[in-house]
């Protein structure tokens, strides 16, 4: 099993969750974050000056079993890129077990 983390922008959740879905990827937690990132300039909107160094973002946490590990991944590039810094990051890790509390039951059943 992989634990996908992405740290997207705010404005790519929508298509991003509509390609999750598109490739079975139907149960995943997210939050909102701020984060810092390399944009260190500031910009100017209707002649306000704002500060991008605190961004906000969308973090999502997928953990899949290893055969959804690749479109999962493809889903997330596919949708969440704009070109531009700042379109996000994205991390694979590990999971050695997973357990369905309700059953008791473990392993990659727990996640379908």
């Amino acid at each position: 099993m992989k634990k996908i983390e992405a740290i997207i922008r705010k404005s790519k959740f929508r298509s991003v969750k509509e390609a999750l879905h598109e490739v079975g990827v139907n149960f995943f937690s997210y939050w909102d974050v701020t984060g810092i990132g390399n944009e260190k300039e500031g910009h100017v909107y209707r002649g306000i000056s704002y500060s991008t160094s605190d961004i906000q973002r969308r973090y999502l946490s997928i953990v899949v079993n290893d055969d959804f590990e690749e479109a999962t991944i493809k889903a997330i590039l596919g949708s969440a890129g704009t070109g531009e810094v700042g379109d996000g990051k994205i991390f694979v890790s590990d999971i050695t077990e997973c357990y369905r509390i309700r059953t008791g039951e473990k392993g990659g059943e727990t996640l379908k």
